[in-house]
């Protein structure tokens, strides 16, 4: 999932939270949820209080679904505060779920997942598309948007996926240590987006 954090205090933050149940899959399929962890990802530990400025939500229902996440593992409380003023803190980096799962209730839950996240990662980009007057020409020309059509095996598309990580993985340290990224390094989004194509129409291959 998209949005990363600093480790809290007292220890290393996990790299990342497996989901397995159905219940949980779905739990975190809600928009508001995902976008209350990516938030303490980004700029926790932070109360319902803080959600409910951030979200533009009722401290209420930030509250009630903060519970729902703390539930399933993927928020926990933080030390200090008392009541809708305790702090919440999100517990790793990443949120993960099974591509493939013989179970058909975690299967069915983990493609309504993987729906949830391509509407709002979608979502985002298209809300971005539409306000560019602030983008620089030399970020809007570095950044990337388009396809490719590739003929892989599975095998082949996982060690392509794997070579991907280890390019990005290069930049990892500046996420918890601003002191390592260079001048005029701002945060960007990267998609990792694969898929089996069942219906190719070769005439839109590469359209961009």
């Amino acid at each position: 999932m998209p949005e990363n954090s600093t480790p809290p205090p007292g220890g290393e933050q996990p790299r990342s939270i497996q989901l397995t149940d159905p219940r949980a899959l779905r739990a975190y399929a809600h928009p508001l949820r995902m976008t209350l962890v990516g938030l303490l990802r980004r700029h926790g530990p932070f109360t319902a209080t803080r959600a409910a400025e951030l979200t533009g939500e009722s401290v209420a229902s930030c509250s009630y679904h903060l519970r729902i996440l703390a539930k399933y593992g993927l928020v926990e409380e933080a030390s200090g505060g008392r009541g809708r003023e305790k702090p919440w803190r999100a517990t790793a980096r990443y949120t993960e779920w099974p591509g493939h799962s013989d179970d058909p209730s975690v299967a069915q839950a983990a493609d309504e997942l993987n729906v949830a996240v391509a509407e709002r990662y979608f979502g985002r980009f298209a809300k971005v598309l539409e306000s560019r007057e602030g983008v620089s020409k030399q970020w809007r020309e570095a950044e990337l948007f388009g396809d490719a059509l590739v003929y892989l095996t599975p095998e082949e598309l996982a060690s392509l996926g794997e070579r991907i990580d280890e390019l990005l993985g290069a930049y990892a340290d500046r996420e918890d240590d601003p002191s390592l990224r260079p001048a005029g390094a701002q945060p960007v989004s990267f998609l990792k987006i694969a898929y089996l194509d069942p219906d190719t129409d070769e005439t839109e291959e590469g359209q961009r």
